[in-house]
């Protein structure tokens, strides 16, 4: 009997991985590259732009002294707090608003006052009514959040296809049905968007909170790195919020698509 070697199927599926890898690393790889040689040359003064280097054995020494733990843990819980209380109270508001015309007709008017206004012009707002504490920076996230979560939620239920309400209809479908089983699962993709999108502005909004009557967090290490001319720590900072935004932008990608999994690729 003659034996037949089987084709080595995880060897053939490692190679696009890794070109797929390699591809989308070759921005960040030249970025760093970049980042390493211009102050060596002397292109760019090395005290407003130390090299990589420099920057990651600064990072890697607050690291291992605990401290970028200590303000990265300070800002996750001001930033997850915030970011949480606007998924809870945006969304059941925006399904409300995109399905219920008299709710929509009530509200609409106020919500117009309120989306244009920038959540850091109202920030000396947040901190005299609440504060220089825990309270106002998790208050102005969850304003800021609450927003692209809000809108996008009412554009994902107001622009599922009339054809599918029409066909669900006509199958017997009752209004709570209706909403459960066809507009809710069309509105996920469009809500995810504005999820991913308050993802980011809290890491954003975060570090402008931090930066008034902090005394940790990443945003206040950026603040005092700078005061104190610890130009390689500020840079350090920098690094961790970069690296934080990109885990929690994937992680929202992946429970989306967990999610959508009906939806055909």
């Amino acid at each position: 009997m003659v034996s037949v070697p089987l084709p080595a199927a995880p060897a053939i599926r490692l190679v696009p991985f890794l070109r797929s890898t390699l591809t989308r690393s070759a921005g960040i790889l030249l970025l760093a590259a970049i980042w390493e040689i211009l102050p060596r040359l002397g292109v760019v003064d090395s005290t407003f732009l130390p090299p990589l280097s420099e920057v990651l054995a600064a990072w890697w020494d607050l690291a291992r002294s605990g401290e970028l733990l200590d303000h990265t843990r300070a800002s996750l819980t001001r930033s997850l707090s915030g970011f949480a209380l606007a998924i809870v109270a945006a969304i059941p508001l925006g399904l409300l608003i995109g399905w219920y015309r008299p709710v929509a007709n009530l509200l609409t008017p106020l919500l117009e006052v309120f989306r244009n206004t920038a959540a850091l012009a109202i920030l000396p707002v947040f901190v005299l009514i609440l504060g220089l504490g825990e309270t106002s920076k998790i208050a102005i996230i969850l304003y800021a959040c609450a927003w692209p979560i809000l809108l996008n939620t009412v554009s994902g239920v107001r622009t599922v296809d009339p054809l599918l309400i029409k066909s669900a209809r006509s199958l017997g479908l009752g209004p709570l049905r209706l909403f459960q089983k066809v507009v809710l699962p069309a509105a996920v993709p469009t809500v995810f968007t504005g999820i991913r999108l308050a993802g980011a502005y809290s890491i954003l909004i975060l570090i402008a909170a931090e930066m008034v009557g902090a005394k940790a967090g990443l945003g206040y290490l950026i603040n005092y790195a700078q005061y104190n001319f610890a130009v390689p720590d500020m840079y350090a900072g920098i690094i961790t919020i970069s690296g934080i935004g990109l885990i929690v932008n994937q992680l929202l990608i992946l429970t989306e698509r967990r999610f959508s999994t009906w939806r055909t690729n």
